[in-house]
C-alpha cells in the first residue's frame, strides 16, 4: 500500500514538473519571429537548437540548400575566441564539416549558453510549490486522529455518523468509556494561499528571465506608473540578452550569403495597457483609505 502511494506521488511529482517545464519551454522557443528565412530553414528547429545547445550553424548544402542545424565545434579559435572548425549534424545521420568561411554560428546569447538550464530550474521550483500546495490542502481534509480500542472503534463510527448527520443529540451506550478515547488534533496550518503567491512570484520571475512582460509583485493596491516601469525594466533588459546575439548572427549571415534575414521579438502582451495606472503622484496604500 505504502509503495503504491509513493509511486503515485512520484508520478504526480514528475507530471507536475513536466507540465511547467513544457509550458516554459514553449514560451522560450516562441519568443522570436524570424523574417525572410529561406523555405529550407525551419525556424522552430532553429530556436529549439538554440534553446537546448546554446548555438546553431547556418550554412549552405550543395543538395539541400541553406540550412540551420545543430553543430559541434572545435579546432582553432579566432582572436575573438570563435571556433573556426564546425560540423553540422542531424539525428538522421546527416553531417557536414564546415569552417568560419562557409558558415555562421548563431549563438543563443552573448555568453554562448543555452536556455534549458534556467527553464529546468524554474520549472522544478514551481512544481515543488505546486505539489506542496496540494499536500497542504489535502491535510485540511483529515485534521484529527481518534485513538481507541478495537471495541470502541465501531461505537465511534456510529457516533461520527450521527455527528455528520447533524443530529441534535449524540447517544452513546452506557458502557461507553470516554476516558479510553483520545483525540489528537493534527491540523496543519493553512498556508496554501501564501505558497500560491510565492509560486506566482517565481513564475513571474521565470517570465522575466525569458523577457516576457509581467508585473513581478503582489499587492492589493493599484500600481503607480513608476512602479510598473521599474519592474518592467529588468524584463526589457533581459530581452536583449538573446535578441542582440541573434541580430548579430543575421548580419553575418546576410553578408556571407547575400540574404536579408532579420529577427525580432514577437509582439507580446502590453502589461501597461492592462493595469489601472495612477498618475504617478499616488502614494502606496492610498486606495485602502
Amino acid at each position: 500500500m505504502k509503495k503504491r502511494q509513493k509511486t503515485k506521488a512520484n508520478e504526480l511529482n514528475d507530471k507536475t514538473y513536466l507540465f511547467y517545464y513544457n509550458r516554459l519551454m514553449e514560451l522560450a522557443i516562441s519568443m522570436f519571429e524570424w523574417k525572410n528565412l529561406p523555405d529550407s530553414i525551419d525556424p522552430r528547429f532553429l530556436e529549439l537548437s538554440l534553446y537546448n545547445d546554446g548555438m546553431a550553424i547556418f550554412f549552405k548544402d550543395d543538395v539541400l540548400g541553406l540550412l540551420a542545424l545543430q553543430t559541434m565545434i572545435g579546432g582553432n579559435l579566432s582572436v575573438y575566441r570563435i571556433p573556426k572548425i564546425r560540423r553540422a549534424y542531424a539525428t538522421n545521420g546527416y553531417n557536414k564539416p564546415l569552417n568560419d568561411e562557409d558558415s555562421v554560428i548563431i549563438y543563443n546569447n552573448y555568453s554562448h549558453t543555452n536556455t534549458i538550464l534556467g527553464v529546468e530550474m524554474y520549472a522544478r521550483r514551481i512544481a515543488n510549490l505546486e505539489r506542496t500546495i496540494d499536500v497542504n490542502v489535502y491535510q485540511q481534509k483529515t485534521p484529527r486522529i481518534i485513538q481507541c480500542t478495537e471495541n470502541q472503534r465501531q461505537v465511534m463510527q456510529v457516533l461520527l455518523q450521527q455527528y455528520e448527520g447533524n443530529e441534535v443529540f449524540i447517544y452513546g451506550d452506557k458502557n461507553l468509556d470516554l476516558n479510553l478515547i483520545k483525540i489528537h488534533d493534527i491540523t496543519a496550518p493553512y498556508v496554501a494561499d501564501k505558497l500560491n503567491d510565492l509560486k506566482r512570484e517565481i513564475f513571474n520571475e521565470a517570465l522575466t528571465y525569458l523577457g516576457i512582460s509581467n508585473v513581478n509583485i503582489q499587492k492589493k493596491e493599484r500600481l503607480i506608473t513608476d512602479e510598473v516601469t521599474r519592474n518592467m525594466g529588468s524584463t526589457e533588459a533581459q530581452k536583449y540578452t538573446r535578441l542582440n546575439s541573434r541580430k548579430e548572427a543575421c548580419k553575418q549571415v546576410n553578408k556571407m550569403f547575400g540574404l536579408n534575414i532579420d529577427v525580432e521579438y514577437r509582439e507580446d502582451i502590453k502589461m501597461l495597457e492592462q493595469l489601472e495606472l495612477g498618475t504617478g503622484d499616488e502614494k502606496e496604500g492610498e486606495d485602502d483609505e
